[in-house]
Order: structure tokens, then C-alpha cells, then sequence
């Protein structure tokens, strides 16, 4: 592959000598127009990447906020033509900040994946997290992701043992997506020390940066995290904010944003090289 824009980010903060900051948010949540003032105000705010869903039905690996924000995005008619029409616009003012797609393979695979792929490609993403194809699937659409020039991104657990973490680096490019605690998103705080080793065994077996998400919800935390990790991942703490703006009739693109930047705040006094 030839280097993508999160190749080039990463390097970029690795000669800034700090970790990156992460944020994941629901495309089309709570409604169109308002994901998308959030995902153009996102890099102002402090975001280096964005990890932005595609809303499914099932989405079983997330705890209740993104579960309810995925069912707020497909009640406003968010489709993956939507999705991917709002990286499109998002490219025509910012070419520099790197897109993942993150999500479930059903969308992707109703959308078809080679059509998929180009479209993708086309609107300006960089990177895809499929959170159910395990490494065992990699011809169904981590290899034609790597020949199509979108890197693919692979979550590793706490419970990858070493006989499995070789298998599950394979193929992967990007970055590798630590998950710090064991269960769904945003159901506990992660453990520095854990994350520490953790991230220390994977840099033993792979050159990509290690970003760590799951957990983090407040500046100190994402500070703690930052000290080992080249990116803090933060998504559930984000999408409460919407969450909280639609029941009390607040204004989502200012609570969010202000929580951006508290939490990028956090991640840039996390480490000094």
C-alpha cells in the first residue's frame, strides 16, 4: 500500500513527540444535519482521527449509548449511502484528517464489498474497522481493502493470547486498536498499568502504533492512557453528550465539541517524548 493519511498523521504526531487523540461518533446521529456540523468541527476541536459508525441494527459489542445512538441514526434514515455521502462533503473542506469507518459487516455486506470498497475509496475514507470478521476472514475483506488502498484496522483484546496474536496482526494496517477492558464499550474505566503492558507485548510483535479506546471518559484518564499508548480512542463519552442534548434539549454540536477538546487537552499532557 502506498501511505494513506493516517499513516501520514501518525508520523506526524510521532514528530510532535505526543500520543494522538481518537474520536468515534454515529454518522447520522441524532439526525443528519447535526452529525454533520459534528463531524466538520471535530479536528478544530482536537480530534487527529476520526473513527466514525456505521449505524446497524444489532450492534452487539456496544454497551447502551452507542446501541441507542446507532437506533437515533437509522430512525433519522441514515443509510450507507448517507455515510458515505457525508465523508464526501467532510473531504470538500478538510483533505488532511483521516476517516475510519468503524462498524459491523452486514451493512457492508448488503451494501456488496467490492462496491463498497470503491465507494469508500471514492468519498475519502482511510480506514475501516469491521468488529466481526475475525482474522480467519481476512480474504472477505481485509485483503481487497489493502488492494483497494484503505487500511484495516483490527481490534485486540485483553484475552488475545500469544498463540493468537500473531494471527490477528496479519494482514492489519493503520494502526492496531487495543481494546483496554474485557466486555462491552463503555462499561468500565481502563487500568493504566494494564494498558501499559498491553500496549508493550503488542509493540514486541508489530511496528503499526497502538491506539487504546474503550473506557475513557475524562481528561485524566485519557492522560493516563496517553503516557503508553500513540492514540487515546474515546467514543461512548462522546455519544452520551448527544444523548444527553436530545432528552434535555440542548445544543449537541456544543457539548460534544467542548467535551473534544477537555478530553484532547488531557491526551496532549499525557506524554512528552
Amino acid at each position: 500500500m502506498s501511505q494513506t493519511r493516517i499513516d501520514r498523521r501518525f508520523a506526524a504526531l510521532k514528530a510532535e513527540g505526543r500520543a494522538g487523540f481518537v474520536t468515534f461518533l454515529t454518522a447520522g446521529d441524532p439526525e443528519p444535519e447535526t452529525s454533520m456540523a459534528l463531524l466538520r468541527g471535530l479536528p478544530a476541536a482536537g480530534a487527529d482521527i476520526i473513527e466514525l459508525g456505521m449505524p446497524f441494527t444489532d450492534p452487539m459489542a456496544d454497551g447502551p449509548a452507542i446501541q441507542a445512538s446507532n437506533q437515533r441514526a437509522l430512525a433519522a434514515g441514515q443509510t450507507m449511502l448517507k455515510t458515505l455521502d457525508m465523508v464526501r462533503a467532510f473531504r470538500e473542506g478538510d483533505d488532511e484528517t483521516p476517516i475510519v469507518l468503524m462498524g459491523y459487516y452486514n451493512p457492508v455486506y448488503a451494501y456488496g464489498p467490492e462496491r463498497f470498497l470503491k465507494d469508500a475509496r471514492e468519498a475519502g475514507v482511510d480506514g475501516l474497522i469491521i468488529v466481526d470478521l475475525p482474522a480467519e476472514e481476512d480474504r472477505e475483506l481485509c485483503i481487497p481493502a489493502l488492494g483497494a488502498g484503505v487500511n484495516f484496522i483490527r481490534l485486540l483484546a485483553p484475552t488475545t493470547d500469544e498463540a493468537r496474536l500473531p494471527r490477528v496482526l496479519e494482514n492489519i494496517s493503520g494502526f492496531v486498536y487495543y481494546v483496554s477492558i474485557a466486555g462491552i464499550t463503555g462499561a468500565a474505566a481502563p487500568d493504566a498499568g494494564a494498558v501499559a503492558a498491553a500496549v508493550s507485548r503488542i509493540k514486541a510483535r508489530c511496528a503499526l502504533p497502538v491506539a487504546v479506546g474503550f473506557g475513557v471518559t475524562e481528561p485524566d484518564q485519557a492522560a493516563a492512557i496517553a503516557a503508553h499508548a500513540d492514540a487515546v480512542v474515546v467514543g461512548s463519552a462522546l455519544v452520551r453528550e448527544v444523548e444527553n442534548a436530545v432528552q434535555n434539549g440542548g445544543d449537541a454540536v456544543t457539548s460534544v465539541l467542548r467535551k473534544v477538546s477537555e478530553l484532547a487537552a488531557g491526551v496532549r499532557r499525557g506524554r512528552t517524548k
